[in-house]
């Protein structure tokens, strides 16, 4: 199973961020070009012996990390907003250098904090995936639907609290790596609410596309719904001790339909809505970060 968690790692360092970085705007320009270095070195890491050389390649990798973290609070710090998507977006940007400090630690063979070696494995899959995509997706669809707000369709409460839910989880579910299984859990129910109103929010935006993205967001939308349920499932058997899937089925299952279903397919489709959306009955003006993103791309 380290092999399927490995390619699931790979397509977030070579694929999913990258993809991701390309909506957003504020960047260093060369910061794309940059990652690729890093995330090639990273992902052979992947598969070199525990040991200084995987150690050093890993290395490579958690420095542009740390690059994007910076990039991103200066980005926030250039004009701060306490809004939602702001916040997830943020979230977003500083994640992957978590990924990035537990990736070195593992190849190194140190149990980081007294971390075993697989728990950091999952914590590096899980902030590329958790951390970076769904908390994009999440900006993504509150700014959106904010737009749709400023254009007389009134949309509530569920964009923000969906780009809300999803950092505020992805806290929680790190600090219950310290503070024990029932914080975990927590966090766990948590950002599974909000990936299920980012869902939701996704599967109304199929109405402003057509073709492939349409395809892709249908996907992306049903996905989270069974990967989360497993999810909780996972994390309540593990705090009150009911029977649950051992983690290389979690891996199997969760684990890659999120890599795949949810984070590609999703960061796929907003792309392609970017490119070429159908005018919606009423058509949402983009967000600036987002206006910007479709210029410079």
């Amino acid at each position: 199973m380290t092999v399927l968690l490995n390619l699931i790692v790979a397509l977030g360092m070579l694929v999913v961020v990258p993809l991701g970085l390309r909506l957003v705007d504020g960047l260093p320009a060369g910061l794309v070009r940059v990652w690729m270095l890093g995330a090639v070195a990273g992902g052979t890491s992947l598969w070199l012996p525990r040991g200084w050389p995987a150690a050093g390649l890993a290395s490579a990798y958690a420095l542009v990390t740390g690059l994007l973290a910076v990039a991103g609070l200066r980005r926030w710090a250039a004009r701060p907003s306490a809004a939602p998507a702001e916040i997830a977006l943020l979230t977003a940007l500083v994640a992957p250098s978590v990924a990035g400090v537990s990736l070195v630690a593992e190849r190194s063979g140190v149990e980081l904090f007294g971390f075993p070696l697989p728990v950091l494995s999952l914590t590096v899959a899980h902030f590329h995936y958790a951390g970076f995509a769904a908390a994009l997706t999440a900006a993504l669809s509150a700014s959106v639907s904010a737009s749709y707000r400023a254009s007389g369709d009134r949309r509530g409460v569920a964009p923000s609290l969906a780009a809300v839910c999803v950092p505020a989880g992805i806290l929680v579910v790190f600090v219950g790596f310290f503070a024990g299984r029932v914080v975990e859990l927590a966090g766990t129910v948590l950002l599974t609410a909000g990936l299920w109103l980012v869902a939701w929010l996704i599967w109304r935006e199929r109405r402003t596309t057509s073709g492939r993205a349409r395809t892709l967001f249908g996907i992306a939308a049903v996905v989270p719904f069974a990967t989360m349920a497993l999810a909780v499932h996972w994390a309540l058997g593990r705090a009150v001790g009911l029977p649950h899937l051992p983690v290389n089925w979690m891996i199997a299952t969760h684990g890659l339909a999120n890599a795949v279903g949810f984070a590609l397919c999703s960061i796929l489709a907003w792309q392609r809505r970017t490119a070429a959306p159908v005018a919606p009955r009423r058509p949402p003006a983009l967000p600036p970060w987002r206006r910007q993103a479709v210029r410079s791309g």
